[in-house]
């Protein structure tokens, strides 16, 4: 096997797997008429390892995802795979753009890991293909990533919270568990966790606000342009939508994706013009605030996990600022 693994310090938080292990997940998933002659650890991804597999008795390449050891993931990021895997029956409004599933195990008996091996979508990372493109050209980008988004959100649920679960009979529920659970991670690593809690406890003061929101719809989680595939094609065209694992059932507003299409005012104003305006009121905005705190609170579990330090102090100023709007 031609086995490339990516070069990792043994304290960053992703970690490969040997080239026999490779070779027994193989095994498993397609038996003893597939021999894997290349595997290629990808860059780009900061949570699994992702390995493109070429072997033959397949007709193509394919893609192997590795999570981390349960003992290395937070708790406010339980089981992501597996959340990804419980999604994929509600993603038919993306037939076409994400990765079919064709083979999964959670028993942990080869690498003590989740892994997932999924078709090999065509096309580039957005990152690296979108810069080549000349800037006005990326409007049709971002509203193909309005389009897609609107498509996923018009997606009802059963209940409120992750979509493999735990589930909550309202929207406020979820919110204060995934606040708590964001809250109790950062102190696990020794950081301040006393904002994300006030956040939570202005979240449960006010639980009828965020109750409003009465319809589960499907978030994406943190769908943005570096979970996108671009074609070979004269414009910006998305060809596939990766690692929706942390897809959630909840209000629209609440989505990494929203988030970051208000970010700027530059081309991704196109996103507008096929998602639609949203809802502003009183309310609403106080919501957008809630939601914020809880961006800010994941995001410095990620800085820290990516021993970003000068980032993991920004989000204590954000999020100040946060608090101070929310009281």
């Amino acid at each position: 096997m031609d086995f490339r693994p990516i070069p990792r310090d043994p304290e960053a938080f992703q970690q490969p797997v040997t080239a026999e292990d490779i070779d027994a997940i193989a095994l498993r998933a397609f038996g003893r008429t597939v021999r894997v002659t290349s595997a290629v650890e990808l860059g780009g991804g900061m949570y699994n390892n992702t390995y493109r597999l070429v072997a033959d008795g397949l007709d193509g390449p394919v893609i192997l995802r590795i999570a981390p050891a349960p003992a290395r993931q937070f708790a406010s990021e339980h089981e992501l795979m597996r959340n990804e895997y419980a999604t994929v029956p509600f993603l038919a409004p993306l037939a076409g753009l994400v990765p079919r599933v064709l083979a999964a195990d959670w028993s942990q008996e080869i690498t003590g890991r989740d892994w997932i091996v999924q078709s090999h979508l065509d096309g580039m990372p957005a990152p690296d293909r979108l810069g080549d493109y000349p800037r006005p050209l990326w409007q049709g980008f971002f509203a193909k990533l309005g389009t897609i988004t609107k498509d996923i959100h018009a997606v009802a649920g059963p209940r409120f919270g992750p979509v493999a679960g735990p589930g909550y009979a309202t929207w406020s529920e979820a919110v204060l568990a995934s606040l708590s659970a964001i809250a109790d991670d950062v102190s696990r690593i020794g950081l301040d966790a006393a904002d994300v809690r006030k956040a939570a406890d202005l979240a449960a003061e006010h639980h009828k606000v965020l109750d409003e929101i009465t319809e589960p719809r499907l978030l994406t989680g943190d769908l943005w342009t570096v979970n996108t595939m671009l074609a070979a094609a004269p414009t910006p065209v998305i060809s596939g939508v990766l690692d929706l694992d942390r897809t959630l059932w909840g209000d629209p507003a609440a989505d990494w994706t929203i988030r970051m299409a208000s970010a700027k005012t530059d081309e991704r104003t196109a996103f507008w013009d096929t998602y639609g305006p949203c809802a502003t009121s009183p309310t609403s905005t106080w919501r957008s605030l809630v939601y914020e705190a809880r961006h800010l609170g994941a995001i410095r579990l990620e800085r820290h996990r990516l021993h970003n330090s000068n980032g993991v102090r920004d989000t204590y100023t954000s999020m100040a600022a946060v608090l101070t709007q929310l009281t």
